[in-house]
């Protein structure tokens, strides 16, 4: 029935064009029919080669639809030649990338370096994507119904595109330079013990604990290297930070221990999600895609992501997007049902759009947390 509808939807959109790469995002109460719904997509649409996977939740258009039965379809006219489905089953190899759109199961080992590894595998070394999240089975798509690893579908130079990360997450401390670690453990902050600088923070002490263990389980910590810009406009982070769990202290030692292993010169800032800043960076990052495609070719700003290495011609347009967000964000925590998606649509007009909650989001070769990412499709 799901498939009935919006196969319906589609068929009334439809352009001139056939279509040659599909989009299908659904929620985990469909996961269990992954394969079958792989079968009725190719028999609906034969020809069409599709890509996508499961959430928590799904969006479309402007609406989101969480805990509950939900499909999402969009589809492409690309020149065949422009594109190239890869998989566990199926490797990137003989085909000229440039960028690609990556899904990825979260229990894959060493999923970083993979992620890196692939990066380095594309011209302009973007990727852009999410994990998997689901309460039944991480089903993956890509020209079959995949469990492991990474898949999705990489693009040539020809396929403009325009990406951005945007934040929902807030420093509460000063940015500090990480002089000491081990493995995971953050042992010092500028010279001085973590534990102490993350308290200071905080505003409290060891000895309250009954106000210092909710204050720890709701601080996180923003990560990024010694190269990297930690912090954008207006104080928040930019996009070069990773947003990671606290998981666990030791008094005895004053150390800090993150989700995450941990390199001496690595920046750190203490951090908390703030549902009024992310509302401001999403806004922030449709209102700088916007104004690129709306702005004169000479007062454009410098290329930092793929499809904009050449700036484009003055009249393109939005063809359609792809955002994947955290499943921690979406309308509950922007305060309204849908309200995360209706920003993304008020900002970029009635444009195709497709998406779904991910487990973790991915960015160039990073994986993100607590996270958005918009990616539009622009054509003439």
């Amino acid at each position: 029935m799901a498939l009935s509808m919006a196969a319906a939807q589609l068929d009334a959109q439809a352009g001139s064009a056939a279509p040659t790469l599909g989009f299908a995002y659904f929620t985990d109460y469909f996961a269990a029919q992954a394969p079958a719904l792989l079968d009725a997509l190719r028999q609906r649409w034969p020809g069409v080669a599709w890509v996508g996977g499961v959430g928590v939740g799904v969006m479309a258009s402007g609406v989101e639809y969480f805990d509950e039965p939900a499909l999402v379809l969009m589809l492409a006219a690309l020149p065949r030649e422009q594109f190239r489905v890869f998989s566990g089953t199926q490797p990137l190899s003989g085909f000229d990338a440039f960028s690609a759109l990556v899904h990825a199961d979260p229990a894959t080992p060493e999923l970083g370096e993979l992620l890196h590894e692939l990066s380095q595998r594309t011209a302009s070394g973007y990727l852009f994507g999410g994990l998997t999240a689901s309460r039944n089975g991480m089903q993956q798509l890509a020209d079959g119904a995949l469990q492991g690893g990474l898949s999705g579908v990489a693009f040539a130079e020809p396929v403009a595109l325009l990406s951005r990360v945007t934040q929902g997450c807030q420093p509460i401390g000063p940015v500090r330079r990480v002089t000491a670690a081990e493995h995971n453990a953050v042992l010092t902050l500028d010279g001085e013990p973590a534990l102490r600088c993350l308290l200071r923070d905080l505003g409290v002490t060891l000895d309250e604990p009954r106000t210092l263990l909710p204050r720890l389980r709701s601080t996180l910590a923003g990560l990024s290297e010694e190269t990297e810009t930690m912090l954008a406009r207006g104080g928040q982070f930019g996009s070069d930070t990773q947003v990671r769990h606290l998981i666990g202290i030791d008094p005895a030692r004053e150390l800090v221990a993150l989700a995450d292993l941990v390199q001496p010169g690595m920046r750190l800032a203490f951090c908390g999600r703030d549902a009024q800043a992310a509302r401001r960076d999403l806004v922030r990052i449709c209102s700088e895609i916007r104004e690129e495609l709306e702005a004169p070719v000479a007062d454009r700003a410098p290329a930092t992501t793929p499809g904009d290495a050449e700036p484009a011609p003055a009249g393109r347009r939005v063809a359609g997007a792809l955002y994947v967000s955290c499943a921690g964000r979406g309308g509950p925590h922007f305060g309204a049902p849908s309200a995360e998606a209706q920003i993304v649509r008020h900002a970029l007009g009635d444009v195709p759009l497709a998406g779904f909650f991910a487990g973790g989001e991915i960015a160039r070769h990073h994986l993100y947390g607590y996270t958005g990412v918009l990616t539009v499709f622009l054509a003439d």
